[in-house]
């Protein structure tokens, strides 16, 4: 009986139709967005990669950081520049729930690496003389590789749960695929996807802001007693953290905002740009952020930049 409501083996993203009709101009932004959003992150990955002063635990966090959002990234913006210019409206099933999957992975990485790097930082300033024997690359690496797995169990079971569903409806009001928008289509009752989602994403984003919460509280009665100069080194790297992520919630404050305004008869485009909020400035901002507030990377970055100059003048 469930299995006669699964007749979609695609959907329509109302977003691409409304967006249609300048296609080409969209396309050329976004496309330009997209480069740049590869250079800025690729050009700090590259930097922390090639130089070895900068193998360190912040820096493996912070590259870690910004390749996430080459991925997220990718996950979106090639299909959307391509359907784009070829006035394709619609995504398979299997695509549908692929693309869900990767910026819902995207997010929790996100949240997980931000915590970590609260925590790397907590330990630099409160435990100096322990911090290097704490806090190693293998530590690092081994913390981002578990948190990865836990958090592909964690969406897996969300995506699961929602590929589970009958689905009645084919219209995602959206440019993209996100699991809501799924089990919005659902012609059973979806409480249990709802709940589901809405608890394990609450209780993961309000562990991570406890532990950031109780991290920068120490870290800040630590630099109250500290030299001048270590104060404040230690609240630049913590002004940092919290401005990187503090942009970050916004986006995902706008996609909660979109949801809870689903049955408001508000334009398309609308949902279009809270959603493109949270997908586009996160991973512009972040690798600006810390390539112009972190001297040491700066300095590198600025390295690398003039390097590739010379070899083209060359």
């Amino acid at each position: 009986m469930v299995s006669e409501f699964n007749i979609s083996t695609s959907f329509t993203l109302l977003g691409l139709v409304e967006m249609d009709g300048l296609k080409y101009l969209y396309s050329s932004l976004l496309l330009l967005i997209y480069l740049l959003i590869l250079l800025f992150n690729l050009i700090i990955v590259i930097a922390v990669w090639a130089e070895e002063s900068l193998h360190q635990p912040m820096y493996v966090l912070i590259a870690s950081l910004v390749l996430n959002g080459i991925i997220g990234s990718s996950s979106f913006f090639p299909k959307l520049i391509v359907d784009l210019v070829s006035s394709t409206t619609v995504i398979s099933r299997d695509a549908c729930f692929i693309q869900s999957f990767c910026l819902m992975i995207s997010t929790y990485c996100k949240i997980s690496t931000f915590t970590l790097m609260a925590y790397d930082t907590h330990l630099a300033v409160c435990h100096p003389l322990r911090y290097n024997s704490l806090m190693t690359n293998v530590v690092v690496l081994n913390l981002l590789v578990g948190s990865f797995f836990f958090n592909l169990i964690i969406v897996l079971i969300t995506i699961l749960l929602s590929a589970r569903l009958p689905l009645c409806g084919s219209q995602i009001n959206n440019i993209f695929c996100d699991n809501m928008s799924l089990f919005i289509l659902s012609c059973l009752d979806s409480s249990v996807n709802n709940i589901f989602g809405t608890v394990t994403f609450a209780f993961y984003l309000i562990t991570a802001l406890l532990i950031l919460l109780y991290s920068y509280i120490q870290i800040f009665l630590v630099c109250t007693k500290v030299s001048k100069d270590a104060g404040k080194k230690a609240t630049h790297t913590v002004v940092t953290h919290l401005l990187i992520f503090s942009i970050f919630l916004k986006g995902v404050l706008f996609i909660f905002i979109r949801y809870r305004l689903e049955n408001v008869n508000l334009p398309t485009l609308v949902h279009i740009l809270l959603s493109m909020t949270a997908l586009v400035f996160p991973p512009i901002l972040t690798p600006l952020i810390y390539g112009l507030r972190t001297k040491t990377l700066k300095t590198q970055v600025i390295g690398q930049l003039l390097e590739i100059y010379e070899w083209r003048r060359s």
